[in-house]
């Protein structure tokens, strides 16, 4: 057999990897991607943020079109919901994402290996593609970008029928009447709004006292308020501890941190409480690559694992399961081997969540700086109060800023409103370049604009009044 030989060789074509076989390529070195899949893209493009996204959107012009278009003075003689081309548009969005990458990877030169790939040594890699035959390469360095897979928890098996995951969720063929959603992460606060803007009944059973617990306190609150208002059945401390597909219909069960026990049947019971590192079947005991307590690939502060020359980056190697943090570590890895010397901010990541209105958090909570002794200073400004959000209907959320009272460096922004996911990316700006709330506040800032519920946040953080709608 026939040795394929390479520089550096990714397995997983997932955001981390296609980005880190594109920037391996940029730098002139002979690249591999290896990817099991049919398509390229990983969790992200084609069963996880993008699907997720078109579907959002798409929900969000549906729910405009009935409750909120009349007061702008568009009526409507009939709105129907067309679920088949809901769902083929999302194909569409997929389709399109999917060829652009199989495009990029012909621009920059890079060998697409499809198949499963499992290391028989630190420096040979086995590729069984879907026709069994195999292909053996040897690189001189390796990136694992694996990836994540759903999880679920004690007494709750997937059987991707009744009790699904959000993978199952962005497939269905019709419109389900109701949902149980365990979890009110990221991933089921998102399910709740796509589902119940097209009419399904939707319940979230969440551990938690909060909604989206690893973001600031105040946005879970303004979460579970707004959906709740929108429909959303929202039930907090809850434990679930068993679910059953019952044919037809799905039931679970859990429990109230009182102690009682309650049952609630739907037709499907999707499961939200996380993803877990995908690192079966890649031979890794055949290297000297260890996995942490969790599961994770554990790496050191290079993203280099205990195997001189592998490295592993994005969900495998667990922290924030974000898209853009395994890009981030893929350009980091990439660029270290070519002997430049990036860096890495984990508090600087901002995290999103897709809702309407949409939440988006970088840096310290409040909890957070609490829980360290941190002095901070805040800066709260409702969306209410701007003329934009006022223009467009969208004046729920708030922008609120955490500051250092002595120095006025930002320590963290976190904002529920609309355009929250783009108006988080000034705010780690600021973070990333050490700006202080007056700085951020005194800068020009368009009017009438969203961003302005931003600097008037900055300022009221600075010590300063408000002067702006």
């Amino acid at each position: 057999m026939n040795m394929e030989e390479f520089d550096i060789a990714i397995i997983g074509s997932g955001p981390g990897g296609y980005v880190a076989a594109i920037r391996s390529a940029q730098l002139g070195y002979k690249t591999a991607l290896i990817e099991k899949y049919g398509t390229l893209g990983g969790t992200c493009t084609n069963v996880g943020c993008i699907p997720a996204k078109a579907l959002l959107d798409s929900t969000h012009h549906y729910s405009d079109a009935m409750k909120n278009f009349s007061r702008h003075g568009i009526e409507f003689s009939d709105v129907k919901l067309n679920f088949e081309q809901l769902y083929k548009r999302k194909g569409e969005v997929v389709r399109k994402n999917t060829q652009g990458l199989e495009f990029l990877m012909k621009k920059n030169k890079i060998t697409v290996l499809r198949g499963t790939a499992s290391f028989i040594s630190s420096k040979q890699v086995r590729i069984v593609h879907a026709d069994s035959e195999e292909t053996l390469i040897r690189s001189k360095k390796y990136i694992i970008a694996t990836g994540s897979k759903p999880a679920t928890i004690a007494g709750v098996a997937i059987d991707k029928e009744r009790i699904i995951t959000s993978t199952e969720a962005l497939d269905m063929k019709k419109k389900p009447q109701s949902i149980a959603i365990i979890g009110g992460g990221v991933i089921g606060v998102e399910m709740a709004s796509i589902f119940n803007r097209i009419g399904t009944k939707v319940t979230i059973l969440e551990y938690a006292d909060n909604l989206i617990a690893n973001m600031d306190r105040e946005l879970g609150s303004a979460m579970a308020k707004i959906l709740a208002k929108q429909g959303v059945e929202i039930r907090l401390e809850q434990a679930v501890f068993k679910a059953e597909n019952l044919g037809d219909m799905a039931k679970v069960y859990f429990r109230s941190k009182q102690g009682g026990q309650e049952e609630l049947i739907a037709d499907y019971v999707l499961v939200a409480v996380g993803r877990k590192a995908f690192t079966a079947d890649l031979g890794l005991e055949n290297t000297d690559v260890a996995l942490n307590t969790g599961g994770t690939i554990r790496v050191n502060e290079l993203l280099e694992t205990d195997q001189e020359g592998i490295y592993a980056i994005g969900d495998v190697i667990g922290g924030a399961m974000l898209a853009h943090k395994a890009e981030e570590e893929a350009i980091f890895v990439i660029e270290r081997i070519d002997g430049q010397k990036p860096h890495i901010d984990y508090n600087r990541i901002p995290s999103v969540v897709y809702t309407w209105p949409e939440a988006a958090s970088v840096g310290a909570t409040e909890e957070e700086l609490q829980k360290k002794g941190i002095a901070y200073q805040v800066g709260r400004f409702p969306f209410s109060a701007n003329a934009r959000a006022r223009a467009g209907m969208d004046e729920e959320g708030f922008a609120k800023v955490l500051s250092d009272p002595k120095y006025g460096e930002l320590l963290g922004v976190h904002v529920i409103g609309a355009r929250a996911a783009d108006l988080i990316a000034q705010a780690v700006t600021g973070l990333e370049y050490e700006v202080t709330a007056k700085d951020m506040a005194s800068i020009c800032y368009a009017h009438p604009t969203y961003s302005e519920v931003m600097k008037e946040a900055y300022r009221i953080s600075s010590g300063e009044a408000s002067i702006n709608i």
